[in-house]
């Protein structure tokens, strides 16, 4: 009986790099020390900026969606102004905690789509296939994601205008794989997402009254709070920055359709409830 051939060491390790080297491949070391300076450059922050931390929750009037300012690579602050929140069309809003550069070509792509299923079916999208859109961007983003530079978990909050009591604010949050789920109160995502949800919780249960029966001053201020509350432990995270007068960015969405709570207004339910 003949005896088997034995298997080089490199097929049992699986390794690619090394089947390159074993035949004489050139192109094998280069590639090592490009996938180690790379690496190094992703530990030192030069490489992807990141932002975080967003949150949505469901009020008496809709949804309001927050989001703070810091922009981040690695441990380094790369900016304070970050934009997080993104309008897709009338009553609808992208929350992005990620990488911005592949977050904001998501929102271009859907913003169009929006826009082209409108024109050409002569009837807005419904929020079943708004949904399911985001779902397949981030599937197909899934290379970049499994390379750990263009990761985008975000968030999508709706308003919609008919549907009886099924209507009104609506929450999605994903995994960066693009499975999507309905948040029932409110939602989270970011680095400092935890301590976000940890106090959301505590206010919905415990708080005097649940969050879908707070007003829109009540839900400001609850907002504010929990961002302040995510970056005394979360260095990514940024509350009310009182050097620079900096507030986070803070929108509603109810029947009327999308609006800001300007910077002015934030500074009068934040300093009045201090």
């Amino acid at each position: 009986m003949d005896h088997p051939l034995p298997i080089p060491q490199f097929l049992h390790d699986g390794d690619f790099l090394s089947v390159l080297k074993a035949h004489g491949y050139d192109a094998a070391p280069r590639l090592m020390q490009a996938a180690a300076k790379f690496q190094d450059e992703m530990h030192k922050g030069s490489i992807a900026t990141e932002g975080t931390t967003v949150l949505a929750v469901k009020y008496k009037d809709g949804v309001l969606v927050a989001g703070d300012r810091r922009a981040t690579a690695g441990n380094l602050v790369m900016y304070e102004r970050a934009e997080k929140l993104i309008n897709i069309d009338e009553r609808s809003i992208l929350a992005i905690a990620g990488v911005p550069a592949v977050a904001f070509e998501m929102a271009r792509v859907l913003e169009h789509s929006f826009k082209y299923f409108e024109r050409s079916q002569l009837q807005e999208m419904s929020t079943a296939g708004k949904v399911r859109s985001l779902s397949k961007l981030l599937k197909e983003n899934l290379p970049l994601t499994l390379q750990g530079v263009g990761m985008v978990v975000p968030i999508f909050a709706t308003y919609e205008t008919e549907g009886g009591k099924d209507g009104g604010g609506k929450v999605y949050f994903y995994d960066a794989l693009g499975a999507q789920f309905e948040g029932v109160d409110y939602s989270a995502s970011g680095s400092g997402s935890l301590a976000v949800r940890s106090v959301l919780h505590y206010l919905n249960t415990w708080g005097g009254k649940p969050l879908a029966k707070f007003n829109e001053s009540e839900i400001v201020i609850a907002a504010l709070r929990v961002l302040d509350t995510a970056a005394d432990s979360d260095t990514a995270t940024s509350g009310y920055n009182p050097k620079s007068d900096i507030f986070p960015i803070v929108r509603v969405i109810t029947k009327e359709g999308i609006r800001e709570i300007p910077d002015t207004e934030l500074g009068r339910i934040y300093k009045s409830d201090v």
